[in-house]
């Protein structure tokens, strides 16, 4: 269950051993295994400039797929982005930036701290007033230095009686003998004490961020003539708090916006349904935080952002996208532009979602999932009766789920999942007798998978290169292994799971609903996919840790214009011919805002003129159509790289493509 827990050391023991066999259950689908991916191989991605292929490994070694010779190559190592470890995002823009997520625990020794100090106010009754100080802004007659170097023993000077500070926050008398408590100065787990000459007491806390997660987004500009990576910091998190448990999501799951402005990011829950991880009582009553269970949208062209643990300034500051996410590991595009967003759910059998994102958008974690209340919120809940708690996992093991008296109220109005409309994929546990049913089956409304099945490897059909019934369709992963047939595994019920799945998509009033069907099932933990053209490329955490190449039907197109299907677009854009490079023919999409009168024309690198592939009025709307590789006279052309340029009205691009024989 890579999605739902990135502890690899859970992982590894979780994850299938067996070699795996994937089989289509179409007869137009072709399935061949490329190579076997280096271990701890998290993410694959394509450069959309040429769709060369890379994959990142968890320790952020880059390497580069050539899908000819089957063989990966080094690319770039901690060496160039300069980070060690902990990666688990990947993703490449428009213009062939890399942009890399890790995660790393805070430093134990910070160099951060917090200062209370008590005045005495009566020497008979000991009373004093105690206030916090700001580091930031001390009174200049805070003795600093001395505070800083002082131990858990002080003495009074003006009374030379001996002090110790306990680890509970008292302070005692030498040998014994409570004086003060954390209550009166307000520090559990102090650091120090020191007593100035005037008698006031200082207590020092030293801020260990060991048990905090910062978050780091390393972008790698490329230099387009040199084919050079500046590599530095895009964002960071300020450090915010993990919690004692597996449920740790972390941040990871990133996508580039099709114009290249902006930066998705997803930072996963450390909670398994909200219930209080107090980090072994380190963060009193703390469920989540400002930082967690959220999408994050920061620019592109930024450069050392700061991404504060404070909701309201994430908000204000723009950053904030969308609330309400347990873990959204992987996001896409569609064709139309819209965001998708895979999650996956909790260790109680509740659904897995696929969520149009939206800004402003809360999905309704940790109150709601898929489309049940999580009953832990209810004053009336008893665990005991609920008939979904699966016995194997860690929250029920544990005893997370639990009379909650304290649970918060919903903060608002909550935005639903993509409804699944079968017939795969959508099994469920039925809350009333604890019988596992058929949604589609049943006629129930289902958001959107079965429970446990950890979806990811979200790519969608964005040039249109696909032959119906997949034509401008998404496709998803699912990583836990399955029964097919019944209850007997840590996973998903009545579902086979570890597969790649249709997603139909239709959009329904003002969300989607998807057809979902299972068209290649056996893999052995996929963890993430890439599609380019009609192809799928999936690699494998499990078993022999393959890369496979799934072909789907392509388009076919003769040199004329196919419309493709969904929404008018709001800009004029060329797309990266595909594939590229090509030996036989290759397909060109183009969409228009507006009608337009267009001109699609391929050039030699010289400039000259070698065939006009269309010249003629269009409306708007998403278009494509295919070169053969021949001149205007049916000849064909040389190997080598061209130029093809769209104009359509005021609108002119211009890309490379290169024919190879």
């Amino acid at each position: 269950m890579f999605a739902r827990c990135l502890s690899f050391a859970v992982l590894v023991a979780l994850c299938s051993t067996a070699y795996a066999d994937p089989q289509a259950t179409r007869d137009d689908i072709e399935i061949s295994r490329i190579l076997n991916v280096p271990r701890n191989t998290v993410r694959i991605a394509k450069d959309p400039r040429d769709n060369t292929l890379y994959t990142l490994r968890q320790n952020g070694a880059v390497d580069r797929i050539d899908l000819a010779a089957a063989a990966h190559t080094p690319a770039y190592s901690r060496a160039d982005h300069g980070i060690r470890s902990g990666f688990t995002g990947f993703a490449i823009g428009p213009d062939g930036s890399f942009y890399l997520a890790s995660n790393r625990r805070g430093p134990r020794d910070s160099g951060h701290f917090a200062l209370t100090r008590g005045i005495l106010l009566d020497a008979d009754t000991g009373e004093r007033q105690w206030e916090q100080l700001d580091p930031d802004n001390l009174p200049v007659d805070v003795p600093i230095d001395d505070i800083l170097a002082a131990t858990s023993l002080g003495r009074d000077p003006t009374t030379d009686i001996r002090y110790a500070l306990k680890t509970n926050g008292d302070i005692t008398l030498v040998p014994s003998g409570t004086v003060y408590t954390a209550a009166d100065h307000g520090f559990s787990r102090p650091s120090a004490l020191f007593i100035d000459d005037a008698g006031t007491f200082y207590v020092l806390k030293r801020i260990d961020l060991s048990s905090y997660n910062i978050a780091t987004i390393t972008k790698g500009a490329v230099d387009p003539s040199s084919g050079e990576r500046t590599w530095f910091t895009l964002a960071e998190t300020a450090p915010y708090e993990r919690c004692d448990c597996i449920f740790n999501h972390e941040v990871n799951g990133l996508v580039v916006s099709p114009d290249n402005r902006s930066l998705f990011i997803n930072s996963g829950s450390r909670t398994d349904h909200g219930e209080i991880q107090d980090g072994n009582r380190q963060f009193s009553d703390l469920r989540e935080t400002a930082l967690t269970a959220i999408v994050l949208r920061v620019p592109t062209d930024a450069r050392d952002l700061v991404l504060p643990n404070d909701r309201d300034a994430l908000r204000t500051q723009g950053f904030l996208y969308a609330e309400g996410l347990r873990n959204a590991y992987d996001l896409a595009f569609a064709p139309n532009g819209d965001l998708f967003a895979t999650e996956n759910g909790p260790d109680r059998d509740m659904a897995e979602e696929l969520n149009w994102l939206r800004e402003g958008h809360h999905y309704g974690f940790p109150w709601r999932m898929g489309l049940e209340d999580t009953p832990q919120q209810f004053p009336d809940y008893d665990p005991a009766s609920d008939f979904l708690l699966p016995a194997r996992f860690t929250a029920v093991r544990e005893g997370y789920y639990h009379n909650d008296p304290t649970y918060p109220p919903p903060p608002r109005d909550f935005t639903e999942p993509v409804i699944n409309l079968g017939p795969d994929a959508d099994a469920y546990r039925d809350p009333a007798d604890g019988q596992i049913k058929d949604a589609s089956e049943e006629g129930v409304r289902f958001g959107t998978f079965t429970a446990h099945r950890s979806p990811l490897g979200l790519v969608f059909d964005a040039d249109n290169a696909l032959a119906e019934p997949f034509q401008g369709d998404g496709f998803v992963l699912s990583w836990t292994e399955g029964d097919p047939d019944g209850d007997d595994v840590a996973g998903p019920f009545n579902d086979p799971s570890e597969d790649l799945l249709h997603l139909d998509l239709a959009k329904v009033g003002d969300n989607y609903e998807a057809r979902v069907t299972r068209i290649v099932g056996g893999f052995s933990n996929p963890i993430d996919a890439e599609i380019i053209g009609n192809r799928i490329y999936v690699i494998e955490w499990g078993g022999g840790r393959g890369l496979w190449e799934i072909v789907l039907p392509q388009a076919t197109i003769e040199t004329a214009v196919a419309e493709a299907k969904g929404i008018v677009p709001e800009e004029f854009a060329l797309a990266q011919n595909f594939p590229n490079p090509f030996n036989a023919s290759t397909t060109i999409a183009f969409q228009l805002a507006l009608p337009s009168q267009v001109e699609l024309s391929i050039y030699s690198i010289s400039g000259q003129r070698v065939r006009t592939l269309i010249s003629t009025s269009l409306p708007a709307g998403h278009h494509r159509l295919q070169w053969d590789g021949r001149n205007e006279r049916g000849e064909p052309v040389a190997s080598g790289t061209y130029l093809y340029q769209l104009l359509a009205g005021d609108f002119v691009a211009t890309r490379q493509l290169m024919l190879l024989k």
